[in-house]
Formats: C-alpha cells, structure tokens, sequence
C-alpha cells in the first residue's frame, strides 16, 4: 500500500533522530538520579541501593547508546527490558493500574517500550554513528 503523502518520508530518519533524542533525554536524566543517589533511590523504589546504582548506569548507557546512535538496536532492546521490569513492578507488586491511581500508571512505560520497539526494528534510521 502506497502512503498517503509520500514526500515525508525523505524526513522518516530525522524523525527516528528526534524519537531517539526524545527516549535519550529520558533515560539518562532517570539514570542520572538513579546511579547518583541509589540511596534514596532505592527507597522510593523498593529495590537494593546496589540494585539501583546499576539500573541507572544501565539507562545511562542506554540513553546514551539511542542519542549517539551508538549500537541503538542493542540500547532500545535493553531499555525495553527495562521498562518491561517496571510495568511489572507497577501492575504486581504496586497494584497500579494502567492510568494509575495515586502515582503514574504505566501506559507511560508502554509508550517507552513502543518507541524503544520502533528504534529496534527500523535501527535507529540512517543517522547513526555505528549501527
């Protein structure tokens, strides 16, 4: 099936960019406050200071994997996981619904999973430094 305006698509890999860009700045500003304050962290979460640190060196290299273009099938696949481990903690452990009820619910997360889904299977588009 042909797409209805075909002249966007010369912009689908700036649009990767820009999605890539987007999941960057959020995992690397919640690994930043992960691995920089695993304590409190840790708290809020309910996981082990240890535990936290490296969630938030493994969204690090993650947001920095999907930015820089740098292995971003292999980040968005490990960011996906990661995501996919607090949809489980918010539906089980928390009882959270899918909108939420006294914090957020974790449709945030899936739409997370969505783009990460997106950045694994197109690559991350052309503008990558090491695919």
């Amino acid at each position: 099936m042909d797409p209805v305006f075909p002249q966007l698509l010369q912009f689908s890999d700036v649009a990767l960019l820009c999605l890539r860009l987007m999941v960057a700045v959020v995992f690397f500003e919640s690994g930043r406050r992960h691995a920089g304050d695993p304590v409190g962290r840790a708290a809020s979460i309910g996981q082990s200071p240890g535990f936290t640190r490296f969630l938030g060196l493994a969204e690090l290299a993650g947001g920095l994997g999907v930015a820089a273009g740098v292995l971003p099938q292999l980040a968005a696949l490990g960011l996906v996981l990661i995501m996919l481990g607090a949809i489980q903690k918010k539906i089980f452990v928390w009882h959270t619904g899918f909108w939420g009820k006294s914090s957020d619910g974790w449709h945030y997360d899936l739409l997370f999973i969505a783009m990460c889904l997106v950045i694994a299977t197109t690559g991350g588009g052309r503008l990558v430094v090491f695919p």
